[in-house]
């Protein structure tokens, strides 16, 4: 029994896409975006998605928080509350209406996101 030509190109273009669907996936966990030096309430993204990480580059006296929504002026489901202290957080939550955050008193945050 041979193989013919195109069941080849077939299983290759297979294994292609499939390939392709777990470098998506990747990017959707660990944030295909990324917005920096974030130091007032911000609108990261305007629909659902998902918050990856934050990177806390200046501490700030105050703790930040991240919400589920699509508007600064919407702040009332909380997330996540952002420590007051630098370093990398590992938040890997998913949002339904979009990403705000709102940086504590002098805190400045980047976000990895997608």
């Amino acid at each position: 029994m041979s193989t013919s030509l195109s069941d080849i190109l077939t299983a290759i273009k297979n294994a292609v896409t499939g390939v392709n669907a777990i470098a998506q996936n990747y990017l959707v966990v660990q944030g295909a975006s990324s917005l920096a030096a974030i130091s007032t309430t911000t609108l990261v993204k305007s629909s659902g998605g998902r918050v990856a990480v934050i990177s806390v580059t200046v501490a700030g006296s105050v703790a930040g928080s991240v919400y589920d929504s699509n508007s600064v002026s919407n702040l009332t489901n909380k997330i996540y509350v952002i420590p007051n202290s630098v370093g990398l957080v590992t938040i890997n939550l998913p949002t339904n209406y979009g990403i705000v955050v709102a940086p504590g008193t002098s805190q400045v945050l980047t976000i990895s996101y997608s």
